[in-house]
């Protein structure tokens, strides 16, 4: 499906600080092999914010992981993930040794996992691990701390009550704070974040939203923001890439995503999303299921559950550029307004 032109319709001045080509994940089961990342293309740019979106069972988590070369055994990992250091350098990430990478994940790419409100150990202080990570790193404990309670303070924390606490004495939302800081206190250029609000209250993930982009300016950071919750994303991502299958359906600014999305499965995304100023009845859920990761069909991936479907859908599948700012993996996009949206999402 892969395109080279359409990659990124959004071109802009900045270079891409990860250059996607050819992804793939995939599991050896007994019942066949199952492809859970299918020959994903995608630049990210530097400084920016980038969210994926999906259903669960989409990718989007295989994907997070796949960027730190951290998909568990025993999936397999195959093509090239080419990270462009601040000075020039050039890191197949796929190519690194064990060692190589242990530093590389914390000190260029850090990840907040999915269900990371659990991962703080229960038995140390949040104080110590900062310090161990630190330590490990070979990074001066003096200094590093203090950017730890100035990342604290950034979010909204008090550096010193956090720091001096054990987990279990703080709200869901601070230790997500908290982890975040933890994440960003060896200098990465780029934060990983795999449904990092999901556990979270409405406000929380609003709260914790609104100061991401605001660590992102202060720090001139990169962001890939992973979630099933598109209106939540569309708050923070200056572009979006919506995952169906396995593999991008759509790739675009997230103004195009919002007001003129041109995948019918964008569209029933958006259709399914739930909206206090739209009737109830103007829902629409997304009949049919996901594909099985064993047993995709062939063409389009999304021809069992489309309205616009033809023979053409079955047969061929496609990605292309259809405006300036927008890729988009359908031949019947021209059509689009066949799918009326039914709901709107404030950005």
């Amino acid at each position: 499906m892969s395109n080279q032109e359409a990659l990124d319709p959004t071109a802009s001045s900045t270079d891409p600080i990860l250059e996607i080509r050819n992804l793939n994940v995939q599991f050896e089961m007994d019942r066949g092999t199952s492809r859970v990342i299918d020959d994903v293309d995608l630049d990210i740019h530097r400084g920016e914010i980038i969210g994926i979106v999906g259903e669960s069972g989409s990718g989007k988590s295989m994907l997070a992981s796949s960027l730190l070369d951290a998909v568990v055994e025993p999936g397999v990992t195959t093509g090239e993930i080419i990270y462009r250091s601040p000075d020039g350098e050039s890191i197949d990430v796929l190519d690194l040794s064990e060692e190589a990478l242990r530093k590389f994940r914390w000190e260029q790419i850090s990840m907040v996992f999915q269900g990371a409100l659990s991962s703080f150990n229960p038995t140390m202080a949040m104080r110590e691990h900062f310090e161990e990570t630190l330590e490990a790193h070979g990074y001066p404990v003096g200094s590093g701390m203090e950017r730890a309670a100035n990342l604290l303070s950034d979010l909204y924390l008090d550096p010193d009550r956090v720091l001096d606490s054990y987990p279990h004495e703080l709200s869901g939302g601070m230790k997500q704070r908290a982890l975040i800081a933890l994440a960003l206190v060896l200098e990465p250029e780029v934060l990983v974040m795999d449904e990092p609000t999901a556990a979270l209250d409405l406000l929380m993930q609003r709260s914790i939203v609104s100061l991401l982009a605001d660590i992102r300016d202060k720090y001139d950071l990169t962001m890939v923001f992973i979630t099933h919750d598109l209106p939540l994303v569309t708050k923070l991502a200056d572009r979006i890439g919506v995952l169906y299958a396995f593999e991008f359906v759509e790739l675009a600014d997230t103004e195009s995503i919002l007001r003129e999305p041109a995948h019918p499965y964008t569209r029933a995304l958006l259709n399914a999303t739930p909206n206090l100023d739209a009737p109830l009845e103007e829902m629409r859920p997304i009949e049919g299921s996901a594909p099985d990761p064993v047993n995709v069909p062939e063409g389009c991936s999304y021809h069992e559950r489309c309205p616009l479907a033809t023979d053409i859908c079955r047969d061929q599948p496609i990605f292309e550029q259809v405006t300036d700012t927008q890729a988009v993996a359908c031949h019947h996009w021209e059509d689009i307004d066949e799918i009326p949206l039914t709901t709107e999402v404030d950005q």
